[in-house]
């Protein structure tokens, strides 16, 4: 099993040792009643081998921060810097192709493509980026669905599968590059307590390998994660208790 091990060196840190990096980042959408500021002032940092859960209401902008760690978005101001890549300046055509190689995305409704077999979902991947070989392409693949318990499934369409199937391929798809970095939202919001929890067991087995985990979820008890980092109407929590700390001293 190929995974990256951040955790020894074989990844790309940004200047402070930090895997991802944010600086005054933020994020505005153009709306009929002016613009909606989905993020505010985001500075953060994450450590390679990090499990971090992003955690908040819906509205809250968790999805939009994922997107931008993801390069999948980009942000309104500030600096997005992944895997030594500075994302907020990349241009879109070397943006997809670092995206497919450095990031693996795990997304709450699947998104397997239903005319293909699950073990052709996850060879997508590497057939875009031209990771390996062809002739290896299968193998990594039932390699990763066997990861995840399903190899039986390989040549099923996805339809045949049920949801917490369809989850695990979409996690073994998110794999096929050996990506070290991997972010899912709400990966867990369509699956029953059991499955889910079989699902977070194999992000905490990524970790072990020193893979990057960022999840946006509406649960704040989840066993295993590193750091929890709560959003309030686009800007983090912890951040906005320390401004009202430094204003009511500042009246004081």
């Amino acid at each position: 099993m190929e995974l990256h091990n951040q955790k020894t060196g074989n990844g790309r840190l940004t200047g402070n040792g930090s895997l991802i990096t944010l600086r005054n980042v933020g994020k505005s959408y153009a709306t009929p009643a002016g613009r909606y500021p989905a993020l505010r002032d985001i500075d953060l940092e994450i450590g390679a081998g990090e499990f971090v859960a992003l955690v908040g209401k819906s509205g809250s902008g968790k999805s939009t921060l994922l997107n931008l760690i993801g390069g999948i978005d980009r942000p309104s101001q500030g600096e997005v810097i992944v895997a030594g890549a500075a994302v907020h300046q990349v241009s879109e055509n070397a943006l997809a192709r670092w995206r497919g190689k450095t990031v693996g995305v795990v997304f709450q409704f699947f998104q397997l493509l239903p005319t293909l077999t699950i073990a052709e979902n996850v060879m997508l991947p590497m057939d875009f980026c031209n990771a390996r070989p062809v002739g290896q392409r299968r193998a990594r693949a039932l390699e990763l669905l066997d990861m995840m318990g399903i190899a039986d499934q390989a040549d099923k369409l996805p339809s045949a599968l049920s949801g917490g199937q369809q989850q695990r391929a979409a996690i073994a798809r998110a794999l096929a590059n050996d990506p070290p970095i991997v972010i899912a939202d709400e990966p867990t919001g369509n699956l029953d307590s059991v499955t889910a929890g079989a699902v977070l067991d194999l992000f905490r087995k990524l970790i072990v390998h020193g893979t990057t985990v960022v999840i946006a979820t509406h649960e704040r008890d989840i066993s295993g994660i590193d750091r929890t980092i709560e959003l309030v109407d686009g800007a983090i929590a912890s951040k906005l208790s320390v401004a009202a700390s430094q204003r009511t001293q500042e009246i004081a």
